[in-house]
């Protein structure tokens, strides 16, 4: 058997499993737990592991059958998409696994061929075939174009081969460094992670212009800065008088009382959404609290009701449904706000997102075109939602496409609150505690069943007018639901 005939063979023989794009986009995951360790037995649509993104946990089911030849990573590493976590022997039965000639190079090679073939991505997600070949990594200034061995080595390398001999090379000629002003943008996109792209959007540079230093060709938040800084800055300055500073102050830390917990998951994507959220949308929070007594009525009568027999009824369904009736009277504020085009999209149907509190951080799934929905409908997809967010079993397109939110404070026993918008949408309201307080009710002073509602909205959207017209009709629902009636 030649060289070439022993590496086609075991590069056939050898599967290997990358990680998919899990969720519309997400350029890593966690993975939590291996399912299967070297050695073990699997079959096709055996799920293998599960992964985290900053989205969801999701079980990835390999597309092999064979023997586990090796796992490359450890639970608890944060993988990037497209790199390979698992390999499997196709062939056990044909003996050892060996080393074959040529076979550092193979797993190059299989990338440009089997793009029209399968691949191994999770069914319904997962790049478009021609994504999945690597993108030439952009020469930098000054710097000569690697040559196809050294490629060829590195790219083994990544794929935990070891690199091929490098073949004799004739010698070095000089190369002239290539001058600063003759960058040219490539035609094709540049790698970088989502938040740089946004940040070299904000600054207005163009990532193609901008040289990576990041792995792989990847560009890093400080190449965008280092682009954006002004070519003035780089000539020698005028000198200065020195002025004494005040030295700032250094943080204290105790290591031994004191814990470390990495940003990522669900936790590291809800502090870049509510950063972006907070500095992108213009806030805006009015408050008005109200006597719910006889809404608190109508879900003990509603609890009673065959037609919403096993189904959970509870305050929060008739906030939903106040919420969502409201909004049908001002359809204004179901609305986004497009930066690229400089438009307001308006929109036609309500996703109404619930946000959970689960034991992987905050997760806002949403029911969609909740406002054409029953009140049994939404009842039932408001408890089906809730259920499975607290088992982390929420798909990535359940938490996407939300146009409102609610988040029920109420039930930690809190007031209200200024909650921050989820990044897209334009509004979000906060339902607050429900006590028995002194009220006046019919010109006297009587207990009764007392809320505060908190609305947060996109002023770029909607106006205080607007605002304060949503607010007050939720209000004027849940002081008297037979609103909900006459103007649903």
């Amino acid at each position: 058997m030649t060289a070439g005939t022993a590496g086609a063979a075991h590069t056939q023989r050898i599967r290997e499993f990358k990680m998919p794009d899990v969720g519309e986009g997400l350029t890593e995951a966690e993975i939590l737990k291996w399912y299967v360790k070297a050695g073990d037995t699997v079959a096709d649509g055996q799920v293998v592991c599960e992964v985290e993104t900053a989205k969801a946990a999701v079980e990835l089911p390999i597309p092999y059958d064979g023997v586990v030849h090796a796992l490359h990573f450890d639970e608890g590493t944060t993988v990037d998409v497209g790199t390979v976590i698992i390999a499997v022997d196709t062939d056990p039965g044909a003996g050892p696994v060996g080393e074959a000639p040529g076979e550092a190079a193979a797993p190059a090679e299989e990338d440009d061929a089997e793009p029209q073939g399968r691949q191994a991505v999770l069914v319904g997600y997962g790049a478009a075939p021609s994504s999945t070949k690597r993108r030439a990594r952009k020469q930098q200034p000054g710097v000569p174009a690697q040559s196809e061995p050294v490629t060829a080595g590195l790219q083994a390398e990544l794929n935990g081969h070891s690199a091929p001999a490098p073949a004799a090379t004739p010698a070095a000629v000089p190369v002239a460094p290539a001058a600063p002003a003759a960058v040219v943008p490539v035609a094709e996109r540049p790698l970088a992670k989502p938040p740089v792209r946004k940040l070299a959007k904000d600054l207005g540079i163009d990532l193609a212009t901008v040289v990576p230093t990041g792995p792989g060709g990847v560009v890093t938040r400080d190449d965008v800065y280092a682009a954006a800084a002004p070519a003035e800055a780089a000539a020698p300055a005028a000198p200065e008088v020195a002025v004494p500073t005040a030295v700032a102050p250094v943080a204290a830390f105790d290591a031994a009382r004191e814990r470390r917990v990495p940003v990522k998951g669900v936790r590291k994507a809800t502090a870049q959404a509510m950063v972006a959220s907070a500095f992108t949308a213009p806030h805006v929070t009015e408050f008005i609290t109200v006597d719910v007594t006889r809404t608190m009525k109508l879900v003990q009568e509603l609890k009673q009701d065959p037609d919403l027999a096993g189904l959970r009824v509870n305050p929060l369904l008739l906030v939903a449904k106040a919420f969502l009736v409201a909004i049908k009277r001002h359809p204004e504020v179901n609305a986004a706000w497009d930066e690229a085009t400089q438009e307001i999209v308006y929109k036609d149907y309500v996703n109404l997102g619930i946000a959970a509190a689960t034991p992987r951080g905050l997760l806002v799934p949403n029911i969609k075109d909740a406002g054409a929905k029953t009140l049994p409908q939404l009842a039932s997809e408001l408890g089906e939602l809730v259920a499975t967010a607290r088992e982390g079993k929420t798909s990535p397109a359940a938490m996407s496409g939300g146009t409102v939110t609610i988040t029920n404070v109420g039930v930690f026993g809190v007031d209200t609150g200024t909650p921050i918008l989820n990044p897209g949408e334009s509004a979000i309201l906060a339902v607050g505690a429900i006590k028995l307080q002194p009220w006046v009710h019919k010109g006297k002073v009587k207990p009764r069943q007392v809320m505060t509602l908190a609305l947060s909205f996109d002023h770029r959207l909607i106006d205080g007018e607007l605002g304060s017209k949503l607010l007050a009709d939720i209000a004027a629902i849940l002081e008297r639901p037979k609103r909900l009636i006459t103007w649903g």
